[in-house]
């Protein structure tokens, strides 16, 4: 779900505060009663300070100001400073609310370079059940009525996606204006802010102050043209009205403490309207909320958890049925005779393979022992009857194979005349030991089978765990890409250092555009645009920091995104600098495709 401005540096302060306003705004124009809004705008109050000179809660990460280098040695005094306080406040508060409007308008951006068929598709099914049955509506309707209803669809789908894009962009113009001329006021009048800082805070206050009701004639016509003609559903019915310093404390040349609380106090007051009205102009101009875009699955959800939920209910012990006891008993059995057939007894056995040797395991189907008294036994039989049947004793250097054909000689003579020599000859003698040969050939061959099964009882092992293996390996990769997600460009994978570079791109268009606005003379859009690359700089240095000072890079790489962001700098030495970070800083370089 969408929020109002999302702090991108984790503050939680100026985060609670919009979403204070947002609610305060929300809150009030279903009760507009004056109670609501004050008590809210307490709880706002509470969570932003009670007065500028406070103590506040900021990004931890931010684009520094523009300061000289000589400053850097005071750089904790700088910080403790009222004037450093006031400026980063208000950068800070100019940096999340054109980080909220570019995150809508790219949304816009994306919606409006779809095809005719998509922007219809959004127009009826991702704007919530309302939008859904009233374009449905008017659509079948238009088919009804006359042949152009889809075009009629069409076009109000582009000019629904043009008009906040419209209104976006012209915001953003006019935030990165203001954002442009405070960065280079601080720049031009910053050595003056480092060594005497009390003396030039009445004329830097009466600048912002200034500057804050330049940017209330350039937005504040926002309002008025919203009343005239829009398609945006929702309405909001105040102006951006900012305080202005009092005559006699412009007039001043050195202010009190009091006079100087004051308009601190004061610009607090704007940012604080600021922030609201942007909370509020930007919420009805912003992207559906995830939501509503997504409603019609999250209804298909819904409906099929409820049909789920309607058959295990008819399944359960609830009505009698014992039919969920049983799966979940069946469950768990299979889940045990998975764990002890694939996990726990390969283990098991793959230890034994490797810490036991063949003698030392469990005793096999045939021993080579008992193959060797067969052998023996069919040693002493072929030699007996040699030596009976030749009539002399055998020759002790005889082998079995040769006494063997004997026995076939003998046994093919025999089968002359098989009915008599079975009872007086020596057949039954000569099967009984070709019985014995068979047998020792059987013994041999199991003998021999044992060995192979023994050797590669391992790998049926190993084949065994797989399942699991692999099951594990899933599990673990999910965990890994869980805990490693890439948070934009602040996190660590592909998708993160694409975007990162993507910042150094957006930073060297806005670079070229300023030096190509400078030679038109163009000075408004010369401001816009380096308030746009402040912004993206601001990104940059946001996501890269944590980064560059786990590899040691972070001292010259915070140096290039500085020099990056002076005003005064050449176009072709900053266009070096980019260039020169693209291929030298490990937290922008892009992965091998091999990883």
């Amino acid at each position: 779900m969408d929020s109002p401005p999302e702090n991108a540096g984790k503050g939680l302060k100026p985060t609670i505060s919009v979403y204070t306003d947002y609610l305060s705004n929300r809150v009030s124009s279903y009760f507009p009663a004056a109670s609501y809004s004050n008590f809210l705008s307490r709880i706002s109050n509470f969570y932003r300070g009670s007065s500028g000179t406070s103590k506040r809660r900021r990004r931890k990460t931010s684009l520094p100001l523009p300061f000289p280098s000589s400053a850097e040695s005071s750089t904790a005094v700088c910080e403790a400073s009222r004037t450093v306080g006031v400026l980063e406040d208000i950068m800070e508060c100019i940096f999340l609310n054109m980080h909220y409007i570019q995150k809508n308008l790219e949304y816009w951006q994306s919606k409006a370079q779809g095809s005719n068929a998509k922007r219809a598709y959004f127009m009826i099914c991702e704007r919530g059940p309302y939008a859904f049955f009233n374009g449905t509506t008017q659509l079948l309707s238009d088919c009804v009525g006359e042949s152009s209803g889809m075009q009629h669809t069409y076009c109000l789908a582009s000019s629904y996606i043009s008009e906040r894009i419209n209104f976006l962009s012209s915001l953003r113009y006019h935030l990165a204006t203001f954002l442009a001329q405070i960065y280079m006021k601080v720049d031009k009048v910053g050595e003056e802010l480092v060594k005497d800082s009390e003396k030039s805070l009445s004329s830097l206050l009466v600048d912002m102050n200034d500057l804050f009701l330049k940017l209330e004639a350039s937005i504040g016509h926002f309002h008025a043209v919203r009343q005239q003609s829009s398609s945006v559903d929702e309405s909001y019915s105040f102006p951006l009205i900012f305080e202005k310093l009092p005559e006699v404390n412009q007039e001043g040349s050195q202010w009190t403490d009091c006079e100087t609380r004051d308009a601190i106090n004061l610009i607090y007051q704007n940012v604080d309207r600021l922030n609201t009205y942007l909370a509020a102009i930007v919420t009805i101009h912003r992207k559906p909320r995830r939501v509503t875009r997504n409603w019609i699955p999250y209804t298909c959800g819904i409906v099929g958890i409820s049909i789920c939920s309607l058959w295990l209910l008819r399944h359960s012990s609830l009505v009698g049925s014992s039919d969920i006891d049983n799966w979940i008993r069946e469950a768990k059995e299979s889940t045990v005779s998975f764990w002890n057939d694939h996990v726990e007894q390969p283990l098991i056995s793959i230890r034994d393979d490797l810490f036991y040797t063949f003698r030392k395991r469990q005793k096999g189907a045939m021993e080579p022992e008992e193959v060797q008294l067969t052998a023996n036994s069919l040693h002493r039989m072929l030699q007996a009857f040699t030596e009976q049947t030749k009539g002399e004793k055998a020759p002790p250097n005889a082998t079995d194979q040769e006494m063997l054909e004997i026995v076939m000689m003998r046994y093919e003579k025999e089968l002359m005349h098989p009915i008599q020599n079975l009872f007086s000859g020596e057949l039954s003698r000569a099967l009984l030991i070709q019985v014995q040969k068979l047998k020792l050939d059987i013994e041999e061959a199991m003998l021999e089978l044992d060995q192979i099964l023994r050797a590669n009882e391992i790998n049926f092992a190993i084949l065994a765990a797989l399942p699991a293996f692999f099951l594990s390996l899933i599990v673990i990769m999910l965990v890994r890409a869980w805990f490693k997600q890439d948070k934009k460009a602040e996190g660590r994978g592909r998708v993160a250092r694409i975007q990162r570079r993507l910042l150094i791109v957006e930073v060297e268009r806005k670079i070229m555009q300023l030096e190509s606005c400078k030679e038109q003379g163009q000075e408004k859009d010369v401001q816009c645009m380096l308030g746009l690359a402040l912004y993206y700089l601001d990104r940059l240095y946001c996501a890269v920091e944590g980064h560059a000072r786990a590899t040691g890079e972070w001292i010259s790489l915070r140096q290039d995104i500085i020099d990056l962001a002076k005003p005064d700098l050449q176009t072709a030495h900053k266009l070096r600098i980019t260039s020169r970070m693209e291929r030298v800083y490990d937290c922008l370089l892009p992965l091998p495709k091999t990883q």
